[in-house]
């Protein structure tokens, strides 16, 4: 505020034509002074910098020479990690559709399964059974191998339950000769009695057959494959542990005593490993069908894809890289993107849609 002035100094000062009593403020203004009261003005625009058109051509050619070698590394780096959801075909892998023992291959008490055979973790660890180099000095270095599995039925029997039971009944249906007198008649008995026998037999073996079975019982069926397979009541047999890290090799450490294992190995990593790829290609299977568009199936995939690379990550650790990992990853046909990386799974025509973000 500006201050008053008494009289005889204002007329003192309006005599005296250099002196402005009004404050010198000017409001602010993006334009100049010089052409801030000119009317209609507009400011240039900038020309563009000439360019040679060759040289235009030729930015844009390198530039999409650029984002097609970009593509191309990224579709190789996706080969090499392989695909997070199928892995690779295996025989064990394969026969999850059927719950029935895969063919004949080479066991696992055949294969080199020693850090030495192996000359690199992840050519072994990314290779099927089949194609596992086989040492023919192994079998002096493993422990021997329990029988092969033997093919279940549904409902929870083995084929020496069957024939016991079928055995009991075709004895205990025979007709007795001391009821008929008549031969002739006591012939054709028999002979009926055969015939309904083979049939019943013949409606047995269908009902019992997993081919059969329901979704719910193969994956039953799968579950005890996968417990006898890779649950180390089996494989201490004829698989060496990991190797003793240098603490657990220090006389001045006490360590507690292992609680004795009770019946079979249901909860080892291996082995929820293995129930989980079976129940994981189940669902990639019917999401790849009829079921492409159900979002609580793709969610139950992405957890059960999570929770199998936990699970990796884990026994990648603890073993590192002894010979249960090798055999798990090779029965498995497990790949590196199944356990490296982010695992997203993302629409498509099939399942191979899933990628994998590093």
């Amino acid at each position: 505020m500006i201050p008053r002035l008494s009289g005889w100094l204002c007329h003192s000062l309006s005599q005296t034509p250099e002196v402005c009593l009004r404050p010198a403020f000017r409001p602010f203004s993006s334009t100049s002074s010089t052409l801030a009261g000119a009317k209609g003005h507009t400011p240039k625009k900038q020309r563009p910098r000439y360019r040679d058109p060759y040289a235009n051509k030729h930015a844009e050619a390198r530039r999409a020479a650029n984002i097609a070698r970009q593509i191309v590394l990224r579709k190789e780096r996706a080969a090499a990690l392989g695909d997070p959801i199928r892995g690779v075909p295996t025989p064990f892998l394969e026969s999850f559709d059927t719950a029935l023992p895969p063919p004949a291959t080479a066991s696992a008490a055949d294969l080199d399964l020693s850090a030495e055979g192996a000359a690199d973790r992840n050519t072994i660890s990314s290779a099927p059974v089949s194609e596992v180099s086989v040492s023919p000095d192994s079998k002096s270095k493993s422990l021997s191998r329990p029988d092969p599995e033997a093919p279940l039925l549904n409902h929870f029997l083995t084929p020496p339950e069957l024939s016991a039971a079928l055995s009991t009944s075709h004895a205990l249906t025979r007709p007795l000769a001391s009821f008929i007198s008549d031969p002739s008649l006591l012939s054709r008995a028999i002979s009926a009695h055969a015939a309904a026998h083979t049939n019943a037999s013949e409606a047995l073996s269908r009902i019992l057959s997993l081919s059969n079975a329901s979704s719910r019982a193969r994956t039953q069926a799968n579950t005890q494959r996968c417990i006898e397979t890779f649950g180390r009541h089996a494989t201490d047999t004829f698989l060496r542990p990991r190797p003793l890290t240098s603490y657990e090799l220090d006389p001045n450490v006490v360590t507690d005593k292992k609680t004795p294992r009770a019946g079979k190995d249901t909860g080892s990593s291996e082995v929820q490993i293995a129930i989980l790829t079976a129940k994981i290609r189940i669902l990639a299977d019917r999401w790849e069908g009829a079921e492409k568009n159900d979002k609580v199936n793709k969610r139950n995939l992405r957890l059960l894809l999570h929770r199998r690379q936990k699970l990796l990550k884990y026994m990648l650790r603890k073993e590192r890289g002894g010979e249960r990992w090798r055999h798990l990853v090779g029965m498995l046909g497990l790949t590196e993107a199944t356990w490296e990386g982010q695992i997203a799974v993302e629409d498509g025509a099939r399942v191979g849609g899933g990628v994998v973000r590093v």
